[in-house]
């Protein structure tokens, strides 16, 4: 099984490769080795690598920059996957494609489905849906949100950095969705590419929690292993008090169930992941 990994230095792309199966042939490539917005070179690219499959990690994810670089991030979130779709098409091969909660608007008051309605509320979220909508039936669509890793630049890591410089942080607490190790999101993926999979699915770990619960969490799991000499004063507050170019919606949390019956298996919990990631971190030094 040959296959071509983008966003390859990108958190879910390096797991994505710590995590491969012996059988698949790992081709892995980033921005410094091709311009996802030269799609001439794109497609080159892509003839000489020969895919089986593509996992497309790679994404314009600067979500409020997104606001004022609308063809920029379509350019990449949506142009981009379209040639990879292309190729695919010309080949036999699969297109593996990786996107977000942003898609929809947050105002549910269940978890989202693979197949509810989306109505994103940012540039960002609406150029991830218009890649989506690029991908075949016979391809295979992963939704995660929220997403981290040991060495990543990312909300727990972040976090960890103002914790030791501040004496008190504000958080937002009136957003509602679940945090995602990466490693576990690559495991599902290789999973679901193991069983041939097709259509769309959704990956978070289990739980719930607003960015405030996520970073007292965050906090007190830190400290426990000496990532944290002291726990800072923590406030909720709410989006409207940290304003931000981009929309995001105030509830993104994503319904799993599918996807775990479809491969027999049970998601870990958001806390028992953070737990294991924070352990690589202190590892990084």
């Amino acid at each position: 099984m040959n296959v071509l990994i983008t966003g390859a230095s990108g958190q879910l792309g390096t797991a994505l490769q710590q995590t491969a199966p012996a059988a698949a042939e790992i081709s892995a490539i980033d921005v410094k080795d091709v311009d996802l917005t030269d799609h001439s070179m794109l497609r080159a690219r892509l003839t000489v690598e020969a895919p089986e499959i593509i996992i497309n990690t790679a994404a314009y994810t600067a979500v409020d920059k997104a606001e004022s670089d609308e063809q920029g991030a379509r350019e990449i979130n949506a142009d981009a996957v379209a040639v990879m779709a292309e190729a695919m098409q010309d080949t036999g091969g699969k297109l593996v494609h990786v996107s977000t909660d942003f898609v929809f608007d947050g105002k549910s008051s269940r978890p989202y489905l693979p197949d509810d309605t989306r109505n994103p509320v940012s540039v960002y979220g609406k150029t991830k849906a218009e890649g989506e909508d690029c991908l075949r039936s016979s391809d295979l669509l992963v939704r995660t949100s929220w997403l981290y890793a040991a060495g990543g630049a990312n909300f727990v890591r972040t976090m960890i950095r103002l914790m030791n410089e501040r004496d008190e942080l504000s958080i937002v607490a009136d957003q509602i969705g679940a945090p995602t190790w990466a490693t576990g999101l690559a495991q599902t993926i290789w999973g679901l590419v193991a069983i041939g999979a097709k259509g769309t699915f959704h990956h978070s770990d289990a739980g719930v929690a607003s960015w405030y619960d996520f970073a007292v969490a965050i906090a007190e799991e830190a400290a426990a292993i000496g990532l944290l000499q002291r726990i800072p004063l923590l406030k909720p507050i709410l989006t409207a008090d940290y304003p931000t170019p981009a929309s995001r919606p105030a509830f993104s949390l994503l319904d799993s169930r599918s996807t775990r019956e479809k491969l027999g298996d049970g998601p870990a919990h958001w806390r028992q992941n953070l737990r294991l990631m924070l352990k690589e971190e202190q590892a990084l030094g």
